[in-house]
């Protein structure tokens, strides 16, 4: 029974007090009924009061555990577009995305202009400006997680032994041309066990623009070119504020 229905049911049990008090309760028992009306008022204002609440709390709570999922998959993202850099595509090995923390080393580079002078034959030339990419030195992949812990960043927070799911496949942007693509998710529905089962429904079908929508909480995609993931901007700054 929802909180409307069990606001009608004691309306109707008070209206039936009411009129066994005047009609038939002799004034010395009507401190009975006056009880029961007290105790039934007690147990409707604290089912209002819960009605009000669990939704409040079940949002709180959903978003403190999604937070903390969210944190992880955007060390995933980045150690994802860090690996393409390297080597122009995106890895499902989720061992070797971890090493590659670990020890490789990118690349740093200068891209500068150079004029050339180009002879069309016949005495004649042509100066034209080439753009030259030469590499300085390089860097470790490690300097930028430093401080995160990405040795467990497949782990899913509050699920003990239950790893993100990691997929890598191939958009065709225009024809002819394949785009690597990564997705890195895990269920909504495993996180919010021990909820209210009727949220937890309506959880699972959120299509609202300020919500994660859908069933999973996901970064990257199979089927576009895009490392974003599907929360709401407000999860950016929940999970940077735990790390």
């Amino acid at each position: 029974m929802g909180l409307l229905g069990m606001i009608l049911a004691a309306v109707l049990a008070a209206v039936f007090i009411a009129i066994v008090i005047v009609r038939y309760l002799p004034l010395k028992l009507r401190w009975i009924p006056s009880i029961l009306l007290l105790l039934l008022a007690i147990f409707l204002g604290f089912k209002i009061y819960n009605g009000i609440m669990e939704p409040i709390n079940f949002n709180q709570n959903k978003v403190k555990r999604y937070s903390k999922v969210v944190k992880n998959l955007k060390i995933i993202r980045d150690a994802e577009v860090k690996f393409y850099e390297a080597n122009g595509n995106y890895t499902q090995d989720k061992a070797l995305l971890i090493k590659f923390i670990d020890s490789a080393q990118l690349a740093l580079t200068v891209t500068k202009t150079i004029v050339e002078t180009v002879n069309r034959g016949g005495g004649i030339t042509d100066e034209i400006e080439i753009r030259v990419t030469d590499t300085i030195g390089y860097e470790p992949v490690l300097k930028y997680f430093k401080g995160k812990d990405y040795p467990n960043m497949f782990s899913v927070p509050g699920l003990e032994g239950v790893q993100y799911d990691l997929e890598i496949g191939t958009v065709e942007k225009v024809q002819g041309l394949l785009v690597p693509t990564f997705m890195a998710k895990t269920p909504k529905k495993p996180l919010l066990k021990g909820m209210n089962a009727s949220l937890v429904k309506q959880e699972l079908e959120v299509m609202a623009s300020d919500q994660i929508k859908g069933e999973n909480i996901s970064v990257g995609s199979l089927d576009e070119v895009t490392t974003a993931g599907n929360w709401p901007p407000s999860y950016d700054k929940k999970s940077d504020k735990t790390e």
